[in-house]
């Protein structure tokens, strides 16, 4: 038995393609079946390495009893919410309004005309048939009511952000008192105890440590680095990290950072990649560093596609067993440790009948202070023989599709740990991966696709396609002063205003203006667990003007960020992107150009302290780069320029001197 779904590439799709529900994928198909017949639309929606999606396939997806019921009153469509954000993204608003909490599966109820009416995530069997029946019950008795409800909740989608969320622009200037103000509201929420912030499920929220790296870097508040800190262990130290194999899973279920849902995403992973890095390059933590090599050489290991490109997921189950693939008993460990399981049991914190449930154990420190007490080659050898083990074991459904959103965003991960560590194999990956999206995911006309798979690319690239790949091209120019990649970023963003830029409210919409309608043409402007698109733009907008001495583009970002302040100075945490934009602009930007025959070790000198304001140029003969013009090297030795809003101060020759400038400008 198979259905529609069969010819997709989607892997969260082709799970289902078997299934006895009749499933459509997105589009014109369905669209147009529930128009002739009446009927009301069905669009579930999940990702392949969701464990409640799987528990809602096998409960009532493969079943014929609930199928029979989902065939007979709905056309039934079935969207991967990683293939296709923009229709998740007006659903998962419809729920909102509705009053539920988000989360997947979504299943949404539509009119025929693709409006929502209901929506609801996970249920079980018995609860889910007697909703459909529900659902069909009030489609046939309770039409006109239908149509209203669906109506009310598609104007509220309708109505632009800017008026949703009262954001108004202004010209004003960006000021050092309200990061103070915007830090004093997030600390509120910070759990000082256990690290991030002060609520369960616990998600690693990338942005907020970089906006407080910043924050700090430019207040030197203690509070701000030591919930850095605290957190950053934490999050290296727990469950939801992976001891054995490095990569972080998707969030931790409880407050302790213990559990996971097993998946591992590689959108974390990319943004984790920066974070550490940037950590590392402040506080010199060696955990930190150890994170970053284990987590890349698990992407190269592991979700490193023959092209180039990094694979979506890595599935949370495996043998229909959540996170079977990455926990233990007792009486395993005690096999392959041999004589290394007293310390190691004792360490973990291991016992016979688990330290998690069903008698099984799961890796989890919470201190620094635990792993110093073990020598740390007798540490690696036992986390070796449980790797070798482990590699026997059925693995994780693998998502094989790649996107180009992710992608970036492992792109700027690679950049950064790049110019860090000054790690070799580091930048080869990052060129590779550079040249995969120039090269297969992108149109001649600059225009992006989304995703990739089985040597294809398709649908229509998103705003967090551009926003990410433009940020990992600038992250990559920076590592290697390779202009070309400037060039790609430049293009990219040009076709970016052309195509997606909503000029009455000065911000950028999520589709392409070529892309299929929907029922809404949505802005994405909060900061979540992966940055807004929005905010990741203007990001990309204020770094491209400033080296390109592009001034509408600077005030474009600027008057984006203006926009947000309202938000900013309400509730940070959803807005942290934004606040790292603050924080750079409040000050201004440090402009570094290196020219000369040694300007790569310059560079790297550079990166091996912390100073997050500031762009780097360089070049070891001459370049166009504004930054750049008429800068010689003197006296045939390399030479450091340290400019502030176009003004340098006299050129210098070792990098002590220019560092001083940076800190007395």
């Amino acid at each position: 038995m198979s259905n529609r779904l069969l010819h997709e590439t989607s892997p969260y799709l082709l799970q289902h393609a078997h299934n006895p529900v009749d499933w459509y994928p997105w589009g014109e198909d369905a669209l147009t079946k529930a128009r002739a017949e009446n009927k009301p639309i069905l669009v579930s929606i999940g990702y392949s390495a969701c464990h409640w999606c799987h528990v809602m396939e096998r409960e009532s997806f493969e079943k014929e009893e609930v199928a029979a019921v989902m065939n007979a009153y709905f056309v039934c469509i079935k969207v991967d919410r990683e293939e296709r954000p923009d229709v998740d993204a007006i659903y998962m608003d419809a729920l909102h309004a509705m009053g539920g909490r988000g989360g997947w599966p979504l299943n949404v109820f539509l009119m025929p005309d693709a409006k929502p009416f209901y929506g609801v995530t996970y249920l079980p069997p018995q609860n889910w048939v007697q909703l459909l029946k529900s659902v069909k019950n009030a489609f046939d008795n309770h039409h006109d009511e239908l149509i209203k409800s669906a109506q009310g909740f598609t104007e509220n989608m309708l109505i632009k952000e800017s008026d949703k969320y009262n954001l108004e622009g202004s010209e004003g200037v960006f000021s050092v008192d309200d990061l103070h103000e915007m830090f004093e509201k997030m600390k509120q929420h910070f759990d000082t105890e256990k690290g991030g912030m002060d609520r369960a499920p616990k998600f690693p929220m990338p942005s907020i440590y970089k906006f407080l790296l910043r924050y700090h870097a430019l207040t030197q508040h203690p509070e701000a680095l030591r919930q850095v800190e605290l957190s950053l262990n934490r999050i290296a130290l727990g469950g939801i990290y992976d001891h054995v194999g490095g990569g972080w899973a998707r969030y931790s279920v409880d407050d302790e950072w213990f559990i996971p849902h097993f998946e591992k995403m590689l959108y974390d992973n990319g943004q984790l990649l920066s974070i550490y890095a940037e950590a590392y390059a402040l506080t010199k933590n060696e955990l930190y560093k150890n994170r970053v090599y284990e987590t890349i050489a698990w992407l190269e290991r592991e979700m490193l596609s023959p092209d180039g490109g990094f694979y979506s997921a890595l599935d949370a189950d495996s043998e229909s067993i959540e996170g079977k693939f990455y926990i233990w008993t007792q009486a395993e460990l005690e096999s392959i440790l041999g004589e290394d399981f007293g310390w190691f049991s004792k360490l973990y914190h291991t016992r016979a009948a688990g330290n998690w449930e069903h008698g099984y154990n799961h890796l989890h420190l919470t201190s620094p202070l635990e792993l110093q007490k073990v020598e740390q080659s007798e540490y690696q050898k036992a986390l070796n023989k449980l790797f070798e083990a482990r590699q026997r074991r059925i693995r994780p459904g693998l998502d094989d599709k790649t996107l180009a959103s992710w992608n970036g965003l492992i792109l700027k991960g690679l950049t950064d740990a790049y110019r860090v560590f000054g790690e070799e194999s580091f930048k080869e990956l990052a060129l590779n991966n550079a040249h995969f999206l120039k090269n297969k995911m992108t149109h001649d006309n600059h225009q992006l696709w989304h995703s990739y798979k089985n040597g294809k690319a398709t649908i229509v690239g998103f705003l967090e396609d551009y926003a990410a790949v433009i940020d990992g091209y600038i992250g990559l120019y920076e590592a290697t002063f390779e202009e070309s990649w400037l060039d790609e970023a430049l293009q990219l963003t040009a076709y970016t205003v052309e195509n997606f830029y909503d000029a009455d409210e000065a911000l950028f919409y999520f589709t392409d203006a070529t892309a299929t309608d929907l029922i809404a043409r949505k802005k994405e402007i909060f900061d979540n667990v992966i940055p807004a698109s929005n905010s990741m733009m203007a990001h990309n907008l204020y770094l491209l003007g400033t080296l390109f001495d592009y001034g509408d583009y600077v005030k474009l970002a600027d008057w984006m960020l203006s926009k947000m302040k309202r938000a900013l100075l309400t509730d940070v945490q959803w807005a942290t992107n934004w606040a790292a934009l603050y924080a750079l602009r409040s000050q201004p930007t440090a402009e570094i150009a290196i020219v000369g025959p040694e300007a790569e070790q310059y560079r790297q000198a550079f990166e091996s302290r912390y100073f997050p304001n500031k762009i780097i140029v360089g070049t070891t003969t001459t370049s166009d780069l504004p930054l750049l013009q008429q800068r010689t090297a003197q006296n045939n030795l390399t030479t450091l320029y340290v400019c502030f809003n176009k003004t340098c101060q006299l050129p210098v020759h070792d990098i002590e001197a220019a560092w001083k400038q940076l800190n007395h400008p």
